[in-house]
């Protein structure tokens, strides 16, 4: 059987989400679409109550859902928090099936929160589904990097009977594979400035928690405060009950900076009409990162499709997946040296702009080699090998 074929003999895919949060989502409806001639079954999990998510999706699965996992598949799919082992453990029929198990992220490379409670499991279900998988892809090579490091580190720790070379095993059937950017992204930008007017339009996209480094972004926003360069920052991003303090300071600077200068605020909420959201997009000029983690950055590539200049720390997966002269410097320095070479960054563009009137196109480009168009045939590829595994 191959991918691409509009036979009536229709290759049937099991895909499993085991926390279907939002850039999951987009992976799995994207993936369905490259390939539209297969038969897909797709099961998913809320994104909430992580540590029950985790631990117990094998079991909500194999009892709630026994059909449809017995279902004669010619392949499964399934994200990283899926415990396949379990799960195998609970339904045989799924050990005989080639399996990818695909990393978004791993649980290895979260920095540490006060706040959290840390626990070995979600590392675990991790380390035992990609032992049990048949190809393990991840979306960057630094995630794969910190994953087997991580591993590695967490083996070395255990008291006894550990088996050798786990770690190779798992380098040796694994890849990586990026999350496929949705084609309508790639649009012509709607607005072009001859010359740049008005404020420097900001976005700043992430989550409002403290992973996304919102003390850096205060710091950064002090910068540019002092600049010349007048700037507009929309926070965006999905909120909680509860978020760092910086974000009220964040609010409270704002807010006086806007009233002193006579500019317009930004947009500060969660948009939640994606067309609204992409609009915005594509009336701005940056679209900055200040995270602790980030994978892939599927919020920054968006952002950078619609045409935004992208400025990200040159740590992480960023240097894999955007241009070099938009990443501030990070790794081992503290945050108010990266906050200024990133409030550099942002007013070298904005120079830029002033001049010439025109976004950073070659960022689109950038972009571009992500698209569900440009990866397929590395996807059709891997997939298809594990079908004749």
């Amino acid at each position: 059987m191959v991918l691409n074929s509009s036979s009536d003999t229709r290759l049937t895919i099991l895909l499993l989400s085991a926390y279907d949060a939002g850039s999951h989502q987009q992976w799995r409806q994207t993936l369905c679409e490259m390939f539209p001639h297969c038969q897909w079954t797709c099961l998913t999990l809320p994104a909430r109550h992580f540590a029950w998510r985790v631990r117990g999706n094998s079991l909500s699965w194999a009892f709630n859902h026994r059909r449809e996992l017995t279902d004669n598949y010619d392949l499964v799919i399934a994200t990283s928090l899926t415990d396949l082992a379990s799960l195998r453990g609970f339904v045989p029929s799924l050990a005989g099936i080639p399996t990818l198990v695909y990393f978004h992220e791993n649980q290895f490379a979260y920095p540490p929160s006060a706040d959290q409670h840390t626990s070995v499991e979600p590392a675990m279900v991790n380390l035992y589904s990609a032992l049990c998988a048949d190809h393990v892809a991840f979306n960057s090579e630094w995630n794969r990097r910190s994953f087997l490091l991580g591993a590695q580190q967490l083996l070395a720790k255990l008291p006894d009977h550990v088996p050798p070379g786990l770690i190779e095993q798992i380098r040796d059937r694994s890849s990586v594979l990026p999350v496929p950017l949705p084609d309508q992204l790639f649009i012509p930008r709607q607005q072009a400035r001859h010359p740049h007017t008005g404020p420097l339009q900001i976005v700043w996209n992430h989550r409002h928690e403290y992973d996304k480094g919102p003390d850096l972004l205060l710091l950064i926003v002090t910068e540019l405060i002092q600049g010349t360069q007048p700037f507009r920052l929309h926070l965006l991003g999905q909120r909680f009950r509860r978020r760092p303090e910086a974000f009220d300071v964040l609010d409270a600077v704002l807010n006086e900076y806007y009233q002193r200068n006579g500019i317009e605020p930004g947009v500060n909420q969660y948009i939640s009409s994606r067309a609204d959201y992409q609009q915005l997009l594509m009336q701005s000029d940056i679209v900055l990162s200040t995270a602790l983690h980030d994978f892939q950055g599927l919020s920054m590539l968006e952002a950078v499709a619609l045409g935004c200049y992208a400025v990200a720390p040159d740590a992480l997966a960023y240097p894999e997946y955007l241009p070099a002269d938009g990443l501030f410097a990070a790794a081992g320095l503290d945050l108010p040296t990266q906050a200024r070479s990133a409030a550099l960054c942002i007013q070298r563009h904005a120079q830029a702009l002033a001049c010439s009137g025109t976004p950073a196109l070659n960022h689109q480009d950038y972009a571009a080699r992500l698209s569900a168009s440009a990866l397929r045939s590395s996807w059709q590829h891997t997939l298809q090998a594990l079908l004749k595994s």
